[in-house]
Order: C-alpha cells, then structure tokens, then sequence
C-alpha cells in the first residue's frame, strides 16, 4: 500500500513570488536567503567586536620596527611596504657588470668544456688519429705504461700475455676482452656492444647538458648586459610592432626598439 501511495503524482508546490504591490524591492526574500544573511551579520557583528576589544587593550607605546615602512591612505593602512632602494645608481651598475662579467666567463667555460668533450666523441673506439700529413698522431692515442725491473724483462715483455688478449686487440683502448671471454662468442659481443653504447650514451648526453647550459648563462649574460646598457637613460618605452613598421623596420630584426621621453634640462 505504501508503495503505491508513493506512486501516486503529488501536487508540486512552488515557492512564493514578490506581490505585484511590491515588485520594486526585488524579489521575495526566503528562509534560506534569511540565513545566509543573518550568519553574515553576526559573522560582522563578532569582527567588530574583537577589533573593538583589541582597540581598548591597546598599548598606546607599542612599537614596531615595521610601522616605519607601512603607509597609509586616507587613514586607512595600505597593507604594502615602501622599498626604499638603498643602492645608489652607481653601486647598481657596478653589480650590473659584476654580474655579467660572472656569467661571460661561465658561459665562456661551459662552451670550452663542451668543444673538448666533443672532440674527444670523435675517437671513441678509434685507436689513433691521423694529422693532416696521413700520419699517426702519438698525442691523440691513449697509453698504457707497464712498468718493469730491468731490460731484461723489457725485452721479454709479452703484453698479449700480460693483458691477457690477443695480439690483434692490443690496439683497442677501450673494451679490450680477455682471451677466456673470446670463449662465447656472443657474450663478448653483447658485452662489448653494451658497455660501448653506455659510454657513448653518457657522453652525449653529458655534452648535450653543457651546450644547453651555456647557451642559457650566455642568453641570461646578454639580457644583463642589454639591461646594463638602458640603465640611467631616463624614462624610455618600448616600440610595438605597428609603429616599427610604419617605420619600415621589420620587428623580427629590429629586436627590442625604445624610445626616450623628452626631459629638460635644468
């Protein structure tokens, strides 16, 4: 019974509407508007009263060392400090040139540690470079010295022995297997062409991390020294790109154009 009962359609009922009498003060105010409006006013209320209560026990010789860079308007207090530069212009532009000094030269390092890296990428597994005459270059081909006691053992040296390979992998400088891993053929390639791929891996992408780095100091350098340069020239603003070109500058080359406001001397 019950279940049919909640079947049957109800009659809807809507809300009351502003009488026509009183259309002009907008609409019919509800309960739920009346409690949002009465938990704002309390909510005020209290503010009011706290702020009243602390004006009261309020010690009149209470000092802070920040009261000293707040300000107010109109009596009301501003909330924002006022930054006094304490760096004359001259003492700015001498750390203006510090620091573009510092990044010149450190742009200058990363850009020399990327070219040696990147020469010494051109003889990964290479066993000697040649000069421009076609012959070896002794500086450019990685030494192992082995020591010995006397000449004696020099001339009987055997370094196929000694480094435990084969006389025609005595010229590799990197990678060299031993004669009992030349046993498996495969393991020695997988293991020759793995830890090959590793070092090259690590070396490219170190050296693509010194030539992103220094081209971000040398970017940041640049756009220090262009600031150093505006500096002291009076109040300027920056040319858009319509006014270049009712100039007959193109924007992309021109870069950044300013214009200075005329001042008077006095």
């Amino acid at each position: 019974m019950t279940a049919l009962a909640n079947a049957i359609k109800r009659k809807t009922h809507k809300e009351r509407s502003q009488p026509a009498a009183r259309r002009k003060y907008g609409l019919l105010e509800k309960h739920k508007d009346y409690v949002e409006r009465a938990k704002d006013f309390h909510k005020k209320e209290q503010t009011l009263k706290v702020l009243k209560r602390k004006a009261e026990e309020r010690n009149p010789d209470e000092f802070y060392f920040a009261m000293e860079k707040a300000r107010t308007k109109e009596g009301v207090h501003d909330g924002r400090r006022t930054q006094a530069n304490k760096y004359s212009q001259e003492e700015l532009l001498l750390m203006r040139t510090q620091d573009v000094k510092y990044l010149s030269m450190k742009a200058t390092t990363e850009a020399k540690k990327a070219a040696r890296l990147q020469e010494s990428l051109h003889f990964i597994g290479a066993t000697a470079a040649k000069n421009d005459k076609g012959g070896t270059s002794a500086a450019a081909v990685p030494r192992h010295t082995v020591f010995v006691d006397d000449e004696a053992e020099a001339a009987r040296f055997d370094a196929a022995e000694y480094f435990d390979t084969p006389v025609e992998l005595l010229d590799r400088t990197f990678n060299r297997p031993r004669s009992t891993q030349l046993a498996d053929r495969r393991a020695v390639l997988g293991i020759i062409n793995k830890k090959v791929e590793k070092r090259n891996y690590m070396a490219y992408k170190e050296l693509a991390q010194r030539q992103e780095r220094q081209k971000k100091v040398a970017a940041v350098a640049d756009r220090l020294a262009y600031g150093k340069l505006l500096m002291g020239k009076g109040r300027k603003r920056k040319l858009r790109a319509k006014e270049l070109k009712e100039a007959g500058v193109e924007p992309v080359a021109a870069g950044k154009v300013f214009v200075w406001k005329r001042e008077r001397k006095r």
